[in-house]
């Protein structure tokens, strides 16, 4: 049966399962973020120390993207799924048996380097089983489905440390993930993916176009996602250590406004890909309506600063939100962005390189932040540079793709039978 006259319930359920997936790989790697302050006090790590574990992952994650792109157009979203979230729910698992800080950065670089596999597969996948003329909004509903991990990570996390230990923490986590593999390998036993080697029927017509380094798109959204990533990570990696030291949040405390500035997340997520959805409905250019809105995100960005000068935390959240609603925007276009002009066959790949790009941006300002913050300048710089990166990201995409052309018409449809 062709995937146009699937049942719906079939694509929605997969799309859930997807979603779910994300929320995982957003709670595995929080663990850490949520419980430093516990951890540390333990641990006895400094801020360079969280830093490093911070880096180290950055660094693992952005290595794994180089193979994470060719092994998910190579097996497809069937076996990439499942292998990727196997994979990263024995690395979260593992960090409850270590000890130093050589053995956590082990667990970080394990972790990093298999939730590598969690980007490219959700693109790819999702433009395998969404057509053309839906994919912002599936991409942004995915991405607000995933904030809802990082919603829940601030107030779950702590009500699981406080039974289990942080030790524990890490391996219900990791036990969840394996439970997640066996559901999916369960429903889509019977499903064939066509999305591994061959070209869909537009990418063909197009005729050849040049290798993917060789393409300027290629280098445009790569840029992009190395300045725009790098405040997400910032905000990922260090916010709930910005509300311990600026309001003295630990533990439970940290839950509300960390659920609040990722409910912006969320909303962001949302509102932008079914607003590009709606504009390109209307019959406006692709490439009024991706800069538009990316234009619009990196607007709403440059009030991050302001977030040091707030009298509470719950203010210090509202603005997050602001930020975090902007950056998922920003990324909802620029993940949709790949489909448009980007083969099918080759998106992971595309996918993974930008996602590499962006982790090297990410590794960056981890690492940074750590030895700012040791030199006690606090996070001013910090913030003034990510409240600006979103306008130099738009830049550096239209010096790259001045005009947007997208491969597929709208109603190209998505390649799985069931």
């Amino acid at each position: 049966m062709n995937a146009a006259h699937a049942p719906n319930y079939n694509r929605w359920l997969l799309f859930t399962l997807l979603a779910f997936a994300g929320i995982l790989n957003l709670v595995d790697r929080q663990i850490i973020a949520v419980l430093k302050p516990e951890m540390s006090a333990e641990l006895g790590w400094s801020d360079e120390d969280y830093g490093a574990l911070g880096a180290s992952f950055q660094g693992a994650m952005a290595i794994g993207l180089l193979f994470a792109g060719p092994i998910v157009d190579k097996v497809g979203v069937k076996w990439a799924n499942p292998l990727g979230v196997f994979a990263w729910s024995i690395a979260a698992l593992a960090h409850g048996l270590a000890h130093t800080i050589p053995q956590f950065i082990l667990c970080r670089i394990g972790l990093g380097a298999t939730e590598a596999m969690g980007t490219p597969s959700m693109i790819k996948t999702v433009a395998t089983i969404m057509p053309a003329n839906i994919r912002s909004t599936g991409f942004g509903l995915i991405q607000a489905l995933n904030s809802l991990g990082a919603i829940g990570a601030p107030v779950l996390i702590p009500l699981l440390a406080q039974p289990f230990g942080w030790r524990g923490t890490f391996v219900v986590a990791g036990l969840a993930g394996v439970v997640w593999t066996v559901v999916w390998l369960s429903v889509t036993r019977k499903t064939k993916f066509e999305d591994s080697h061959q070209e869909a029927p537009a990418a063909v017509e197009t005729g050849p176009r040049p290798s993917m380094l060789k393409d300027r798109s290629t280098w445009g959204i790569a840029g992009a996602k190395v300045l725009s990533d790098a405040t997400w990570w910032l905000l990922l990696f260090w916010m709930p250590d910005f509300m311990n030291r600026q309001y003295g949040l630990t533990g439970v405390e940290l839950g509300g406004p960390l659920a609040l500035a990722y409910t912006g997340a969320a909303v962001g997520s949302l509102v932008s890909g079914t607003m590009a959805t709606r504009l390109l409905s209307t019959g406006m250019p692709v490439n009024h309506v991706r800069k538009g809105i990316m234009l619009v995100c990196g607007l709403m960005v440059l009030v991050l600063p302001l977030a040091l000068l707030a009298p509470n935390p719950w203010i210090a959240a509202g603005i997050l939100a602001v930020v975090l609603a902007a950056h998922q925007g920003f990324s909802t276009n620029l993940f949709a962005l790949i489909t448009d002009v980007t083969p099918t066959v080759k998106v992971g790949r595309v996918t993974s390189f930008a996602a590499f790009c962006g982790n090297i941006g990410g590794m960056g300002i981890v690492w940074t932040a750590g030895k700012v913050l040791t030199l006690g300048l606090g996070y001013a710089p910090l913030f003034v540079f990510a409240g600006s990166s979103y306008l130099l990201a738009l830049l550096w995409i239209q010096l790259w793709i001045p005009r947007i052309k997208p491969l597929d018409g709208p109603s190209a449809e998505p390649v799985f039978r069931h």
